[in-house]
């Protein structure tokens, strides 16, 4: 351990001790309890969002969109829709919407990673996103996770991790065993045979020029065993209650409609769902042979000297720049022919 983050969980530490706030200190020593039982980091891949680095806040680069897309290209297209809307709705000046709109042209022709405009920059980022195992598989909410003030079975449209807007500052104090993980994944790197050669050199190398680690607030989804191994079966949500009412919901319409089930399957799908809500905290339930839980999800994204890291050349995607939008002239009139 070098004597810099000695000294920073030493500081972390200390603070822990002078602010004597119970709740604290139960959330550490549930962390603790979780390392012990859940020792493994299962990498689940890597996680495309943005983030904007605005005159004000230069040097700090902060989180503009959710970093939970799949590929590059997807959050490269969240960015040439941001900075359309922005010409569109946020501008009456002709020269900045020019600004704007010179960004989304080159947004549509090439898969840039970077783009400034208006007096901001902004950058497509990549994260990876890992849970915790242990012998009984991943690891569900932990009961200091917070849950939703209101807890509701019904459908919420709005339910995203929460990490909009938050700096991407590794320094920033998080916790004495939050400290400790950010200090065990300085040196991550994919390891083993199941990754192809670029995306390993890619990832020794990133160890290099992105040595600091920032953490995004974790998130939860639903996973099935399936095999013996566990697949996710939604995505991320901010909250475990959120995850367990997507997983009520996928009970009771959407995965037997899509499995094409008879009425004696939809009628035990039914079952297992009524009971699942019935426990009301329940994390796990089972339909016949099959399993599904809760499962806590961590994601992390590299940084260095100038900022946040970008996609590899290793990260694939699925297609090309395109247009998405309208062309839009710079007094603001959008050609929809």
């Amino acid at each position: 351990m070098g004597d810099d983050w000695k000294r920073q969980l030493d500081r972390i530490h200390e603070g822990l001790v002078r602010r004597d706030d119970p709740a604290e200190w139960v959330t550490e020593a549930d962390a603790v309890e979780a390392s012990y039982r859940y020792p493994n980091l299962l990498l689940r891949g890597p996680v495309f969002g943005l983030a904007v680095q605005e005159p004000a806040d230069a040097p700090r680069w902060r989180v503009l969109t959710e970093v939970t897309c799949g590929r590059p290209q997807e959050a490269r297209d969240s960015l040439n829709s941001h900075l359309w809307f922005q010409a569109k709705d946020d501008t009456d000046d002709p020269e900045v919407r020019r600004e704007l709109l010179a960004a989304v042209d080159l947004l549509e022709r090439e898969p840039v990673d970077e783009v400034r405009a208006a007096g901001s920059r902004y950058r497509v980022i990549r994260g990876d996103e890992f849970a915790r195992g242990g012998d009984d598989g991943l690891e569900p909410p932990r009961p200091t996770d917070p849950e939703p003030a209101k807890r509701s079975w019904e459908f919420t449209p709005d339910a995203r991790p929460s990490e909009l807007g938050m700096p991407l500052d590794p320094g920033r104090e998080q916790g004495l065993m939050t400290g400790a993980l950010k200090l065990a994944l300085r040196d991550f790197s994919y390891s083993g045979t199941g990754f192809p050669d670029g995306m390993l050199r890619d990832s020794v190398s990133a160890v290099r020029t992105h040595p600091e680690v920032a953490l995004l607030p974790v998130a939860f989804c639903v996973v099935e065993r399936l095999d013996g191994r566990w697949r996710p079966r939604s995505a991320l949500v901010p909250t475990p209650h959120d995850a367990r009412r997507v997983l009520n919901d996928g009970l009771t319409d959407f995965w037997p409609r899509m499995a094409g089930l008879d009425e004696r399957g939809r009628a035990a799908y039914a079952r297992a769902a009524e009971r699942f809500r019935a426990a009301e905290r329940a994390d796990e339930v089972r339909v016949g042979d099959e399993m599904f839980r809760v499962c806590r999800i961590e994601r992390m994204v590299r940084c260095g000297a100038d900022g946040p890291e970008g996609p590899r050349p290793s990260d694939t995607d699925s297609h090309p720049p395109e247009r998405i939008h309208p062309p839009m002239a710079a007094d603001g009139t959008i050609d929809y022919s």
